[in-house]
């Protein structure tokens, strides 16, 4: 078996001129993944629309509805986001490229893989399209995991520097899925605070990491071997899905944290080990954020590298955070007490 990725070009045609979550995300880091030559070695999942189906196990009918009117007239669902003639469409293939890479995945045709999508999904509510996303596709493909494969745990890992509301609205009340989140806080969209930990059958499922400003590569490293790995441990997922945002990165023009590129590889690593200890290695990417062009096409190879065995080495080429790290032990011990870890 092989790392899997989806890509389609498509997803290029959602685009706004000078909008930060603008094609050239995804052209740029395309662009360097075909001139590194990784690809070939990689298995190429096809991707094509979420069914309306598989969209309703996390969105209401009338928030379909609200997409595909905005999709005909050009607007815009709030001040950040956007929808253009082709919107709609893209969105849906985001979605349903990340469902056929956890196809292959959980099918035994590929080890993991990785999303090239974008819109990205995790701002989505149920109900709400905002922060640059139309649809979740995370919890979307979480859902058609349960939905398709009889997957009873999927524990979703979300590194962004925003936190991934409308993925914890998806959840919140659903003990079946646990929310790990790290992120800026106070910061957009302003949830995500340590003490939102669930309710209902959902109590004690969601678990915020809010970093305040100028944390970096070992507060990040602490919050995954003292949180992440811990929680992960005692709820046994089946599978692993991640929201690879790498907007945390110290020179990401859109937040305040701290993160070097090795930072980020020092995650993936991680992960990687926890999915190979717990659920078989079934752990599956799908791009979010990211809005430094350059940090965002080199953090993505690294990521690729690494699910592939492909080579061990990372490029770094802005080097590491030029500022002093803020210490975030007190934080992190907080939200281990608030989740008995």
């Amino acid at each position: 078996m092989t790392t899997a990725y989806c890509y389609d070009p498509f997803n290029l045609r959602h685009h706004l001129p000078g909008h930060p979550e603008n094609r050239q995300r995804l052209a740029g880091t395309w662009e360097l993944l075909q001139g590194d030559g990784i690809l070939a070695a990689l298995h190429e999942s096809p991707s094509t629309p979420a069914s309306d189906a598989q969209l309703l196990r996390v969105h209401s009918r009338r928030h379909l509805a609200t997409v595909a009117r905005a999709a005909q007239r050009n607007t815009h669902l709030d001040a950040d986001t956007y929808v253009g003639s082709d919107s709609e469409q893209a969105a849906r293939l985001a979605a349903g490229g990340l469902c056929n890479l956890v196809d292959a995945v959980l099918e035994g045709r590929a080890a993991n893989g990785f999303a090239l999508v974008r819109p990205p999904g995790h701002h989505a509510t149920p109900e709400r399209a905002m922060g640059f996303c139309l649809y979740n596709n995370v919890a979307i493909a979480a859902r058609a995991a349960q939905a398709e494969h009889g997957i009873q745990r999927v524990l979703i890992v979300d590194f962004d520097v925003h936190h991934g509301n409308g993925t914890q609205d998806a959840f919140y009340g659903d003990g079946s899925v646990l929310f790990f989140s790290t992120h800026q806080y106070p910061y957009y969209p302003g949830s995500g605070h340590w003490r939102e930990t669930g309710r209902d059958a959902g109590a004690g499922a969601t678990v915020n990491v809010p970093f305040p400003a100028g944390v970096g590569d070992a507060g990040y490293a602490a919050a995954f071997d003292t949180i992440l790995a811990p929680a992960a441990r005692r709820f046994q997922p089946e599978l692993i899905l991640v929201s690879a945002g790498y907007d945390a990165h110290w020179n990401d023009p859109l937040a305040s944290m701290q993160l070097s590129i090795p930072g980020y590889a020092a995650l993936v690593a991680r992960l990687l080990a926890l999915a190979d200890e717990l659920c078989a290695g079934r752990v599956v990417f799908t791009l979010e954020g990211g809005y430094h062009l350059e940090v965002l096409a080199h953090a993505v190879r690294n990521t690729l590298r690494q699910l592939s065995g492909h080579s061990p080495q990372l490029d770094d080429p802005l080097g590491p955070c030029p500022w002093e790290e803020r210490d975030a032990s007190s934080l992190l011990a907080q939200v281990r007490q608030a989740h008995a870890l």
